[in-house]
């Protein structure tokens, strides 16, 4: 009787420790949930960690309308440098010239709890739905080269201001006459803006005829390319002055691809922004100028605003705050370049 009193004893002692192993393993994370979190920790987790990580831990969202041409690129990185200084995170998301997908975005990074978002170059007012999100969320909205509206307390980048003197060149240099093939975009303010300085100042021009065409995002090198080539095909050299302006440079510097294919160097070739290759085209002497825009700076002063509005937001004067761009030529290239040797740089 004792011997089965004590084998029953050892069996219920077993079966506890088999519970309890048990237990413990129900508490750990099985391999496939455990790997789901580190998955999710890589994504959607990473940028909370970083935003902890840094002082202050703001995330700053960003909605481009193209990521990868030089001067937005250029101004993000502006935008990387004073943040990183700050402890500062920023993520950028490229709406590659889309209305719909760049609203899409405001309302992501709002429901993921950005503390500002900054809309690059889509015109402020084609933006209401997100706007409208982010003021009821009470989150900053600065804008790039897309204007005021209700509920954008910055701007810099703006277009017309950039445009003025460079068109006027353009003008001077044909002598106030000939022929004008515009490359014009109007899914983005800094194009739009541009655009209506360009108007304005050709109606003093009326021996100057025009022609438009509107380039794409993406595919505004290719374009630029293809409308030179057809416009080109009827207008032989010397039969008039001609010129190509590019409503920022990237489409110009697709006509001097079209124009170095066909042989032709009596089309004088401008453009807006100043980036790298833009700047080496007229060092080539196939551009004949371009209005060159401190878009690093820009983005760097975008930042320091973001630091002025979240530190005292009745005080800050809502507005645009513009920088001043520079002429470049043949005749001062070399100087510039000299004084500011970062700009022949694609980032800076």
């Amino acid at each position: 009787m004792k011997k089965i009193i004590a084998l029953w004893m050892a069996a219920a002692l077993i079966i506890s420790m088999l519970a309890g192993c048990g237990g413990t393993k129900a508490d750990a994370p099985a391999p496939e949930e455990e790997s789901k979190e580190q998955a999710a920790e890589g994504t959607e987790g990473k940028p909370e960690e970083e935003k902890e990580s840094g002082d202050g831990g703001l995330d700053i969202a960003v909605v481009a309308i193209s990521a990868t041409e030089s001067g937005n690129a250029r101004y993000i990185q502006g935008l990387n440098d004073a943040a990183a200084e700050r402890g500062w995170t920023v993520t950028v998301l490229d709406a590659n010239g889309s209305t719909d997908d760049a609203n899409a975005a405001f309302s992501n990074f709002i429901s993921r709890g950005a503390d500002v978002i900054i809309d690059m170059v889509f015109p402020a007012t084609s933006l209401a739905t997100g706007l409208m999100a982010a003021k009821d969320a009470k989150i900053p909205v600065l804008t790039w080269g897309g204007g005021l509206a209700d509920g954008v307390w910055f701007t810099n980048g703006s277009g017309g201001p950039t445009a003025t003197e460079v068109i006027k060149l353009m003008c001077e240099d044909m002598g106030g006459e000939g022929e004008i093939l515009a490359l014009t975009y109007h899914g983005g303010q800094v194009a739009r803006d541009r655009e209506d300085v360009f108007d304005g100042i050709l109606k003093d021009y009326p021996n100057i005829k025009v022609t438009k065409e509107e380039v794409d995002i993406p595919g505004y090198l290719q374009d630029g390319m293809d409308y030179a080539t057809a416009w080109l095909a009827s207008r032989p050299a010397g039969d008039a002055n001609y010129a190509i302006w590019g409503s920022w440079d990237d489409p110009a510097l697709g006509a001097i691809s079209a124009l170095k294919q066909m042989s032709r160097d009596d089309v004088k070739v401008y453009g807006q922004n100043g980036n790298a290759d833009a700047l080496n085209s007229i060092r080539d002497g196939f551009m004949t100028a371009t209005s060159w825009e401190d878009c690093y700076g820009e983005g760097l002063a975008a930042i320091e605003a973001i630091e002025k509005i979240l530190a005292d937001k009745e005080g800050f004067e809502q507005g645009a705050y513009e920088m001043p761009a520079a002429v470049i030529t043949a005749d001062n290239i070399e100087d510039f370049i000299a004084e500011h040797p970062e700009v022949i740089e694609n980032v800076q």
